[in-house]
């Protein structure tokens, strides 16, 4: 008998950015820029862009995380240009999809003017385990997903502090 894989949403949620919605997209997804902000993260190794710029579809890396042993090779998969933003991370029998989806804030002006009211960022992450390994999947959630969401946090406070220099 084969047991299906345990697949479960870490995260769903929305976290705003102070940053045009171009800034926040490229800022995003460019590897390079992720020991910047994500926290689990020592550095980027092998990154290789494919198209006009890294993180385009197919461009991949290797993420050397603070875990010993613990080195996801990661692929975009999906990108809309200031829309949509996906990559997978895949290490020994587990697979962590997350999904970034951008879209304009409304600046609130009342006069219809040109102001920039910054970005919202709503991102998905799913994670695919063994069967065997579901129950570790369900006591590690909630860490996981307040790990992805400081990070995110995280990475918006840098990009505020950069637009207001």
């Amino acid at each position: 008998m084969m047991l299906s894989p345990a697949r479960v949403t870490l995260i769903d949620t929305v976290v705003p950015f102070d940053a045009p919605l171009d800034v926040t997209f490229d800022y995003l997804a460019d590897p390079a820029n992720r020991p910047e902000w994500q926290s689990s993260l020592r550095q980027v190794d092998d990154l290789r862009p494919i198209g006009d710029r890294a993180g385009d579809v197919g461009t991949s890396w290797t993420d050397v995380t603070v875990v010993p042993g613990v080195s996801p090779r990661m692929e975009v998969t999906a990108c809309e240009s200031r829309r949509m933003w996906q990559e997978i991370g895949r290490w020994r029998s587990v697979d962590a999809v997350l999904t970034l989806t951008f879209s304009d804030r409304d600046g609130g002006d009342p006069d219809g003017g040109d102001r920039d009211g910054g970005t919202d960022v709503h991102a998905e992450a799913v994670l695919t385990v063994p069967a065997v390994s579901g129950f570790v999947l369900t006591a590690t959630r909630w860490p996981a997903a307040r790990a992805v969401r400081a990070d995110l946090e995280r990475a918006a406070r840098l990009l505020g502090r950069r637009g207001s220099r």
